[in-house]
């Protein structure tokens, strides 16, 4: 297996990156060799037996993030009673060396709702940054993020870190390089009363985990629009493929953009809308082939964009979210070709209702692990309103790649 090898500019010079990014470069399949995704058993881990008993687990467990480090594998999750915004919400984080017997490592509440928590393993430390939003279950009320870290066994109080609004979305290293990607404006998404929202999608790099700054220099935001939760991963020759919600819409319609900037131009995205809608999106390259994990809309066109241009934007997005609320979801694996920037459905993980906030963990050459929450997935199939209002889990599950 040889490394891929790409160039961007990075603090006013060019940086040659070899990186592997979730196997991004590993062996070089021929189109007889493309292998076939199938799913290994799933198991419940929150609610669980092996939690600890110490720990409060309430009906809604959702928002989450899962990484190994140091021999060991730490999940985040988000605990409340019920999926929307809450004064009782918790956020914990516990690790394990086998993940099926947790050990508490430290928890946090700050009266009101915590969510959107990203690992980072950096040298010796890994950090743990997360979104503070209001206790209004009927808004969305960005309020700073926050970040804590473990250092030699101990974890730090949360410190504010980024800016005011600003939502870390996705962070992983390339190569020693520190990457995250996140959005500033989010309150304006559900904000009816003005024009449509002008998101801004930044990607952002680091030396230290604290201090960030513009990936590309002089350029911090890759996208201004609808577009908000954005996930990347690049292709063998170096070009990012992003994926990115749009659920506020802009010029080019409500659901989607997936985008591309070439290798020597990594600020400079072309996007195509897509009326599908990829909440939560995860993306990651596997045998040089892009990957995303994303919610589903269960209907007959999955579509979020209802194309009804006789209203004005603002009656758009609350006429698509209305019937968005209504149907059933799952939580799918799609492939994005890289070329065309279309996105094709391959398999749904046993998922209902509320649905779908990946994250993952390489588990083989060929084999990762997945956790996600669900309503029961054996349950009645819930539209997603309805999901969200009654007890959701937290799954793991092996995503296996085979010939």
């Amino acid at each position: 297996m040889s490394a891929c090898r790409f160039q961007t500019l990075s603090s006013s010079r060019l940086v040659t990156f070899s990186f592997w990014i979730l196997g991004a470069c590993s062996n070089h399949l021929s189109e007889e060799e493309t292998p076939t995704p199938t799913l290994g058993l799933q198991s419940q881990v929150v609610p669980g037996p092996g939690l600890p008993k110490s720990i409060e687990i309430q009906d809604a467990n959702n928002n989450l993030d899962v990484i190994a480090h140091q021999g060991r594998v730490y999940l985040a999750f988000r605990t409340a009673p019920e999926h929307f915004a809450s004064d009782r919400t918790v956020l914990h984080v516990v690790s394990s060396t086998d993940q099926e017997n947790w050990k508490h490592e430290v928890s946090f509440s700050q009266g009101t709702d915590l969510r959107e928590p990203r690992f980072l393993s950096l040298d010796n430390e890994l950090f743990l940054y997360f979104a503070v939003l209001g206790d209004n279950p009927l808004a969305f009320e960005p309020q700073g993020s926050r970040v804590t870290v473990l250092t030699d066994g101990e974890w730090t109080e949360p410190v504010e870190i980024f800016e005011d609004d600003f939502i870390p979305w996705r962070a992983r290293t390339v190569e020693g390089t520190p990457m995250l990607m996140g959005y500033t404006g989010g309150g304006e998404i559900y904000d009816l009363e003005d024009a449509l929202p002008e998101i801004e999608v930044q990607w952002l790099t680091s030396t230290n985990g604290w201090d960030w700054e513009a990936l590309i220099p002089g350029q911090a935001t890759v996208h201004i629009g609808g577009g908000s939760e954005t996930d990347w991963a690049f292709t063998p020759e170096g070009s990012v493929i992003a994926v990115m919600r749009n659920e506020a819409g802009d010029a080019d319609g409500w659901g989607s953009k997936v985008c591309r900037g070439e290798a020597d131009a990594l600020g400079a995205w072309t996007c195509v809308p897509d009326p599908k809608k990829y909440d939560s999106p995860l993306v990651f390259s596997h045998d040089n082939r892009i990957w995303l994990i994303a919610r589903r809309n269960v209907t007959e066109s999955g579509a979020y964009d209802l194309e009804m241009r006789e209203l004005d934007p603002r009656e758009q997005t609350t006429a698509y979210s209305i019937d968005y609320w209504q149907h059933p979801k799952r939580c799918s694996l799609w492939e994005v070709d890289p070329k065309s920037l279309t996105v094709t459905w391959v398999l749904d993980f046993p998922s209902k209702g509320d649905t779908c906030f990946a994250s993952i963990l390489p588990a083989g050459e060929d084999r990762y692990t997945v956790y996600n929450y669900s309503s029961d997935p054996n349950g009645e199939d819930l539209g997603w309103l309805q999901g969200q209002t009654q007890p959701t889990q937290i799954y793991r599950q092996d995503l296996i790649f085979e010939f």
